[in-house]
């Protein structure tokens, strides 16, 4: 039988985007603090689930505006959190027999965050009971203390008969996966999805990898999941940027002196890529905060690129660029495995409002280019209108299909499309710890 969208089983909870009222309340609420005593990493995860599902902001976002915390104890709560995004469908399941009536949402997350622990990431019983306990005020202790026990004594049997890949995916993702991937796609997307991603990073020519990585074939050093940047030695000789994510600007094919705009460039993965090839980048980014990133990132790196900060809709070079790298805003559906809060932040309308956006800048950097100048366009998401469908929008902008050849990625021929453009997802290279989900086309103006 085909493996049709899901509906909700009888018994699993409404994910939280769906219950009104029950995660939001009409105006601003103070919740009560936690136990003095609370662990900082638990009050710091228990922060960040309720700016992610409460107040609809982004992990990344939420974790910068922490107040200062050790760095292991902000490395624990966004581990702690991401477990909590990856697994919510499931966890809820677990704890909603043992809730006659739907708590707080503070309890709610502390309940969430002690199952967590106890599930998935191997804290021992009486540590995960008694931390989550320590997060809620005193009149729902109690509570905390006989649902979590229950939990424990469970163990891995509480997962027994619940089909994760489904509850943990929002409905609607499901949907549009399945449409586009097939019943066996959208599974091999979930089950990608609930594990951690490793930490992948892009080095400079000449430049060895940490020790511990592993070299993946396109030449990307990867680390084991958990592993910290900021740990790693000699950061002046790479960058973090996922295996998926370095492969617009390899296909752009960059040659010494030629004329290059980054388009949305920031935080500057692809801009380093094309600057160590030798290219004069420039570097188009409208977001302040994020040039600085760019900045920064570019210094570290000994790297040069002219920086304009400018709405790349509107910006225009002063002569015609031999290249232009598009890499798009995005639904950025294609890095739930390394960013769980989009599964839960992101609704059908934004990739609407989202392709409209992208169509305008295709047109936009087609009118950089000379004639024969290059546009490789790029997006991380999953989503065909983010991907396939901007083709057309293409011819109409005056940009003939140039496709992409097997023997450029022989290692990674699964990913080329029958019309020749790129197209990985998170199940991809899974022995070795998947990849992000991306869609990439390249042109050339006529």
């Amino acid at each position: 039988m085909q493996d049709r969208p899901p509906r909700r089983p009888k018994g699993v909870p409404l994910p939280p985007e769906a219950r009104p009222g029950r995660h939001r309340t009409s105006g601003p609420r103070t919740p009560a603090p936690p136990n003095p005593k609370a662990s900082p990493a638990r009050v710091a995860a228990l922060s960040l689930l309720q700016a992610v599902l409460e107040h609809r902001r982004s992990l990344e976002d939420a974790l910068d505006a922490l107040p200062t915390h050790e760095p292991r104890d902000r490395a624990a709560a966004h581990r702690i959190a991401a477990s909590v995004l990856r697994s919510l469908g499931t966890l809820d399941a677990i704890l909603e027999p043992y809730l006659k009536r739907e708590p707080p949402p503070e309890v709610r997350e502390a309940l969430r965050i002690g199952a967590a622990e106890l599930l998935f990431l191997g804290t021992p019983p009486h540590a995960a009971v008694a931390s989550a306990v320590d997060l809620v005020p005193k009149p729902f202790a109690g509570l905390l203390n006989a649902v979590l026990r229950r939990v424990a004594e469970a163990g891995q049997g509480a997962l027994e008969g619940i089909d994760a890949d489904r509850i943990d995916t929002p409905v609607w993702l499901w949907t549009a996966w399945h449409g586009a991937f097939g019943a066996a796609g959208v599974r091999a997307i979930a089950a990608a999805h609930r594990i951690p991603a490793p930490l992948d990073l892009s080095l400079l020519p000449g430049v060895a990898p940490p020790e511990g990585a592993i070299l993946l074939p396109n030449g990307t050093a990867r680390m084991p999941a958990g592993t910290r940047f900021a740990d790693l030695p000699g950061p002046e000789g790479f960058w973090a940027q996922d295996v998926a994510a370095t492969l617009p600007a390899m296909l752009l094919r960059a040659k010494k002196g030629e004329r290059i705009a980054d388009l949305c460039a920031a935080p500057g993965g692809k801009t380093a890529q094309l600057a160590a090839a030798g290219a004069t980048v420039t570097a188009v980014e409208k977001d302040a905060r994020r040039i600085a990133r760019l900045s920064d990132n570019l210094a570290r790196l000994g790297l040069e690129a002219e920086i304009i900060a400018a709405d790349a809709l509107l910006w225009r070079p002063p002569a015609l660029l031999d290249a232009v790298l598009l890499d798009a805003p995005c639904s950025a559906t294609g890095t739930i495995r390394r960013h769980p809060d989009v599964a839960r932040l992101k609704r059908p309308t934004d990739v609407a409002t989202l392709a409209a956006l992208q169509s305008r800048l295709i047109a936009a950097a087609a009118e950089m280019l000379r004639p024969g100048g290059r546009l490789v366009f790029a997006t991380c998401s999953l989503q065909p209108e983010e991907g396939e469908a901007h083709l057309r929008a293409a011819d109409a902008a005056g940009l003939l299909p140039d496709p992409i050849r097997e023997e450029e990625m022989p290692w990674l021929e699964d990913a080329i499309t029958g019309g020749g453009n790129l197209r990985t997802r998170p199940d991809m290279w899974a022995e070795q710890g998947g990849m992000d989900g991306f869609f990439a086309a390249r042109f050339v103006k006529r």
